[in-house]
Parts: structure tokens; sequence; C-alpha cells
């Protein structure tokens, strides 16, 4: 637990994808998916501020403390996620695929990757999966090899 004279203010945007990028959590599932991720973070001393859940991804804005790990948050996510769609028959052969994007955000920055989230379905009406991920990787200017990001499938957004 910090001091009580230790203040702080870290905000992280969190994607990931489906296994095999597959439309399995369906418009009907949504909400229920998103409520469950949330009561996780929340269950570890953080908050989420935006969550949008698309079939094949999702995105989380979430303020963390100091005392959170990062990747450890993003593990407890994905598992207790995965056993809970799977749970509910969501999706039987549910999985994340290995790994994530994770970005900083910036105080001043807040509101706009907010707004970015809650709107990922007209957003992606007009821009791919796959564009907006490498996007968010080349404007973060993180070094990658595409070979090593999600796998990459063809199908409807």
């Amino acid at each position: 637990m910090p001091k009580p004279d230790t203040f702080s203010q870290m905000y992280i945007h969190v994607v990931f994808a489906v296994k095999g990028r597959a439309n399995v959590i369906r418009e009907t599932h949504r909400e229920q998916v998103q409520r469950y991720i949330t009561g996780i973070v929340q269950n570890r001393k953080a908050k989420v501020l935006a969550i949008y859940c698309r079939p094949d991804h999702i995105h989380i804005l979430i303020s963390i403390n100091p005392t959170t790990l990062a990747a450890d948050l993003v593990r407890d996510i994905k598992t207790n996620s995965t056993i809970f769609i799977k749970e509910q028959g969501i999706a039987r052969n549910f999985a994340w695929q290995e790994g994530y994007g994770i970005f900083t955000v910036s105080h001043s920055q807040k509101d706009t990757v907010y707004h970015y989230i809650i709107n990922q379905a007209e957003h992606h009406r007009q821009r791919s999966f796959r564009d907006e991920y490498l996007a968010l990787l080349q404007k973060n200017e993180i070094e990658f090899d595409e070979k090593y990001t999600f796998e990459w499938y063809e199908h409807a957004e």
C-alpha cells in the first residue's frame, strides 16, 4: 500500500485479441464480459475508465496504482476472463492470443483515449483491427517485427 504522502495518477491502455481472431464475443455477451473484466480490475485495486469488447479483441483504459504491476494485472484479466467465458458458455474453446499491447496514457490524453475506446464499434467500420493495432505500435514508437505481433486472419470486422 502506498504511503500517505505518496500521490500518483497512472493510466494504461491495454489491447489484446481473441486467439485466431475468432469473432466469438457476440454483442449479446459484450456487456457481461465487460462487467466481469471490470470486476477483475477492481479486485486488483485498479479502476476501469473505459472498456469495449469487440467480437475479436478488447480495449481497456485502466487507472492503476503504483503497487500494481501492469503485466500481472493483464495476466489476471486474460486468465480469469477466459475461465468465465468458457463457464458461461459464451465460447467453449475460448482463449486470448498470447501477448498484448499496453500503452501509457498521459492525464491530458485520458479523455481522448476514453472516447476512442467507447467508440470502437464506429471506429471499426472504417479501420481493421490489424491496421489499428499496428498504428498504435507506431504511434507509441514501439519497435516491432510484424511476425511477432498477433496472428492476423482476414475476415469481416
